[in-house]
């Protein structure tokens, strides 16, 4: 997984503008809201490489690839985009109320959502 800290491309006395993502092109956008203790993902993908972009709240993320090996854990926050390739397993759990942007490349969108998720028996969290 590779997490990116996103900046504020602009700011005066109106807000701030904050590019999330540029030069991609995308699937699939999608919003979630997770209560504190829920659980999310804890699948991977063959094809689609999924973008999770952190709006409010904190999450708990959980990432190894596909085959096994050595999990990483890392804490998302407000701002951070989380990158995770085909075959890397993700899932996350939140450690306060929280939000955020699931953004997909690939063929899972919309009504096809389960056509390249594959799910794992047990969580990494």
């Amino acid at each position: 997984m590779k997490i990116i800290k996103t900046k504020i491309n602009y700011q005066d006395k109106r807000g701030v503008i904050r590019d999330i993502l540029t030069h991609i092109t995308i699937d699939a956008i999608t919003y979630l809201t997770s209560k504190k203790g829920a659980v999310r993902g804890n699948h991977y993908h063959k094809k689609t490489i999924q973008y999770e972009y952190i709006l409010g709240g904190e999450y708990l993320c959980a990432t190894r690839l596909d085959t096994g090996g050595k999990v990483s854990k890392h804490i998302l926050k407000e701002g951070d985009l989380a990158v995770h390739p085909p075959h890397e397993v993700h899932t996350l759990k939140a450690l306060k109320d929280a939000a955020m942007l699931s953004i997909t490349k690939g063929p899972r969108k919309g009504f096809d959502y389960e056509k390249d998720t594959f799910r794992l028996d047990e969580s990494l969290i």
